[in-house]
């Protein structure tokens, strides 16, 4: 019988909203705040859910000591106090704006695709702060 498993994790980053193909105007009209340079910062809460069976000899669904590495390899070293519109060519001008959404899907792509076997990705939560969270559902 399968079981889920949340962890959580917490990282600094900024952003700004822009697209440069817009005018000035229409990037203001669209994002407000948060289109002004140089961008701002927040202090994001991650949260992680992988499912699969539970190893009888450990007792895990998966070792946390391997989750951690992956989080923290493939996500938090890339964006932990970094400037998101820099750090993540996925985001750089032109590219995605780095809303909370584009982020959780970000996350999704690095993670899932390092988990051990029988293991799978089930949500990733990415909270800016206590009001405002984006959140991927895998199942």
């Amino acid at each position: 019988m399968p079981i889920r498993l949340e962890r959580s994790y917490r990282f600094s980053a900024a952003h700004r909203y822009v697209r440069p193909d817009w005018s000035d105007d229409e990037n203001r009209a669209r994002f407000g705040k948060c289109w002004i340079a140089p961008g701002h910062g927040h202090n994001y809460r991650l949260t992680v859910t992988v499912v699969g069976e539970i190893d009888a000899p450990t007792g895990f669904v998966v070792d946390l000591g391997v989750l951690d590495a992956i989080v923290r390899e493939r996500v938090l070293e890339r964006v932990d106090h970094q400037h998101l519109n820099h750090a993540i060519a996925e985001f750089a001008p032109g590219g995605q704006i780095p809303t909370s959404e584009n982020l959780a899907l970000w996350i999704r792509d690095r993670v899932s695709s390092a988990l051990p076997a029988g293991v799978r990705l089930a949500m990733v939560r990415v909270a800016e702060d206590d009001d405002l969270a984006a959140i991927w559902m895998g199942e």
